[in-house]
Order: structure tokens, then sequence, then C-alpha cells
């Protein structure tokens, strides 16, 4: 039996819980994520997506219930650095040129000077930006900083990314062309991927599963399979977009909000 990517059982989280102003963002949630899978959390607004993404990251811990990751804790995931993490705001440091922002991690893990140069330079051909390492960040634009941080998120090879949102403040056609660009470094990569979004058309377009979360509290209302073809040799590019199964994919998940939003 393959070990799971990450296992969410009876996952909740409650913010200041010893006060009057308690509020309860996720409760009673039960989620497996298969190795290899991409998974997209779509709700409502303060429905715990990002709570959610930050429990599974160990970015803050749960107040009831359990995340394993690879088997592991996710305090062990993270310390045995099983994540990388991308979010709406690049988070690149100015001062830092592009391939030294990329190295960051590897630094901090111990790399040695000539192998973080030979995986900044593979991690910029990989996201197309081959000619951009000497640039500051502030030289680029949004799209291609979001670029960087998926390079470094991706830099140590990471079993898990997690991304929060991480095209939300770019243009629609940018936004469209970065979906196109992680899926096709997802597909050589192979990492497992959670990600956060508010776009219907963004969750049917990347995932293989969609997870509808309900209104705060957040719970798990449904999940959609999204196969827009033979899983082995589907690829998807701009004419999905376009494709008679990819809108009855985007009504799918559009039908399942509405369901959420009348519980409103």
């Amino acid at each position: 039996m393959t070990e799971q990517a990450i296992v969410a059982s009876g996952l909740g989280k409650t913010f200041n819980s010893r006060s009057d102003s308690a509020v309860t963002a996720l409760t009673d949630v039960d989620l497996s994520v298969e190795p290899g899978e991409f998974v997209s959390l779509i709700g409502p607004s303060g429905c715990g997506k990002s709570t959610m993404l930050r429990l599974i990251g160990d970015l803050i811990v749960p107040s009831e219930g359990t995340v394993e990751v690879f088997g592991k804790p996710a305090a062990q995931a993270r310390a045995d650095r099983d994540y990388g993490m991308a979010f709406q705001k690049a988070g690149l440091f100015d001062w830092r040129k592009v391939s030294a922002n990329i190295e960051l991690p590897l630094e901090l893990a111990g790399w040695s000077k000539s192998r973080r140069r030979e995986r900044s330079a593979e991690m910029l051909d990989l996201v197309k930006l081959p000619d951009f390492g000497d640039h500051y960040p502030w030289q680029l634009s949004g799209g291609m900083q979001q670029r960087v941080a998926i390079a470094r998120a991706l830099s140590f090879q990471p079993k898990l990314l997690l991304m929060d949102e991480p095209f939300g403040a770019l243009d629609e056609m940018t936004r469209e062309h970065m979906q196109v660009e992680l899926l096709s470094i997802y597909r050589q990569l192979r990492s497992t991927v959670v990600f956060v979004t508010h776009s219907i058309p963004e969750a049917a377009f990347l995932s293989d599963r969609v997870v509808v979360l309900s209104p705060r509290p957040g719970r798990i209302h449904s999940i959609i399979d999204v196969v827009l073809g033979d899983r082995e040799t589907e690829t998807r590019d701009e004419d999905t977009r376009e494709s008679e199964g990819f809108f009855r994919k985007t009504t799918e998940i559009r039908e399942a909000l509405r369901s959420v939003e009348a519980q409103q």
C-alpha cells in the first residue's frame, strides 16, 4: 500500500481559544492526499483554506486532530525539509540577486557554493528565466517574480509544495500563463501540490481533485475529481480552457460553491 503524502484526521483550529474573541476557523477535517497528486482548496472567504494549508505546513499547530506528512508528524516533516512553500507575495529579497534568492534555502541547508550555483542555474532553466540570474527582483515583472519564488521553493526538491494563491495578484493573462508554466514544472518534478485559490477556472485547470470547504468553521463540503482526459496521457494547455470537459468541471465546482453559499 502506497504511503499517503498527507493524512489529516479530525483536524481543527480555533484562534484565541481562551478569550471571548475565540474564532473557530476549521473543524473536523479528514483528508488524504496521494503522492504526486495536485489538490486545490476552494471555498468562501474566511472558510479556513489558508489555515488548513498552514496546519499542513506546520506554520501553526492544530487545536484538535493530527496531520501526518509522508507518514511523519507535520513538525518532523518540516524539520526534514519535505516542504516547499509559495505565497501570493513572492517574498523575494530585493538586495539579493535572483540567483542568490533561489540559493537561500540551499545556503541555509549548508550546500557548497558550487552546488548552489549549479542548482540555481537548473531552476532558472526550469522556470524559463535562464538569463535573469544576475538581475534583482525589482527589475522583474510580477509574473517573473512568482517564477523565481517557485524556483526557490523547489530548489531543494521538496516532496510537497504548498501554494497559497500564488497568482492572485497577477492580471488574468499572466495568471493563465503561469498556470500552464506551473503544470509544466509539476509534470517534470512530480512533487505533491496543495494549492489554495479563489478562482474556479484555476482550480479546474490545475487540479486532480478540488476540495470545496464550507463557511466558517470550515469543513469539507465536497471533493470533486477533475479528469479532462486519460490520466496517463492528458495534457492541459491553452486549448484545454475551451474544451467541453473543462466547462463541465468548472460548472460542477461552481454548483458546489453555490450549495456552500446557501448554507451561510
